[in-house]
This record gives C-alpha cells, sequence and structure tokens, in this order.
C-alpha cells in the first residue's frame, strides 16, 4: 500500500517534537514547515523541548513520528540524540537533524538521522523533507538504524 492509498492519510495527525535550547530556532523551524507540510500528509502537533530531559520525557512516552533536532544545541546536540535514540528505542520516531553548515550533513548521518536541513531553514526544503519523513512513517518504512 502506497502513502496515497493509504485511508485517511491527509486527516492523520502528526506528532512532531523539535528540540533546541534556543526558542528562535525552534520557532523557525515551526514557522517554516507550518502546521500542514503536504497536503496529503494530515496536520502536525508540535511538542517543543528545550533540554534534553524534555526530549527523553517525550519520546520514551512515544507517539512521536518525527524528532526535528538541533544538531548545534549545547550541552547535548542533536546530534548525539539521534544516535542515542536509534541505539536505545525499539520504536524510534524518525529523526532529522538540522545542522548549521553544509559540511556537517555527513556528521547527521554519522549519527543515523533519517534527514538533514540546514540553517536558515528552507521553506519549501523543510516542507518536503518532513512530509516525506512523515509519508515514511505512515507508511511503516523503518527509521535508519
Amino acid at each position: 500500500m502506497t502513502h496515497a492509498d493509504h485511508p485517511d492519510a491527509a486527516e492523520q495527525v502528526h506528532t512532531v517534537l523539535v528540540y533546541s535550547p534556543i526558542i528562535e530556532r525552534r520557532d523557525a523551524v515551526r514557522t517554516a514547515i507550518g502546521r500542514r507540510p503536504a497536503k496529503d500528509v494530515g496536520r502536525i502537533e508540535w511538542i517543543d523541548c528545550s533540554t534534553y530531559d524534555e526530549v527523553i520525557e517525550n519520546v520514551d512516552r512515544g507517539g512521536i513520528a518525527l524528532a526535528i533536532l538541533d544538531g548545534e544545541a549545547q550541552p547535548t546536540g542533536g546530534m548525539g540524540l539521534a544516535r542515542q535514540m536509534k541505539y536505545e528505542l525499539e520504536d524510534c520516531p524518525s529523526a532529522l537533524v538540522v545542522v548549521a553548515r553544509e559540511a556537517d550533513r555527513w556528521l547527521a548521518t554519522w549519527a543515523l538521522a533519517d534527514a538533514v536541513l540546514v540553517y536558515p531553514v528552507d521553506p519549501l526544503t523543510a516542507g518536503e523533507v518532513v512530509a516525506e519523513q512523515l509519508r515514511n512513517r505512515t507508511a511503516g518504512v523503518p527509521v535508519l538504524r
């Protein structure tokens, strides 16, 4: 069954976590992606996290379709969080790491990120990347491990 064939895919609500200790970065990511990144993937319900502990608490609770992680965050960066989630969680959400430099894409790949975006986040690219991750999640495509 393809994503387009999935019943009610456009009506589904996806819980997406966005992590950065810097509120302006979280706001920029949410603004670039919006509440509905594509007509066929449904609506996004956002969970804002500013600390490592908040991310772990929310991911452990379950129900997160996608975690968007600030690769530049301090003291715990999004790359380390992505890698930790991949190794520790049985039902790991897709992980999208946002990096400051194009050259850092390889680090995000090493961290087992399913997707990578570069700051400043381009709304067209971000919407496409997030929609693809949500389609994959709906279709049951496994995340990187």
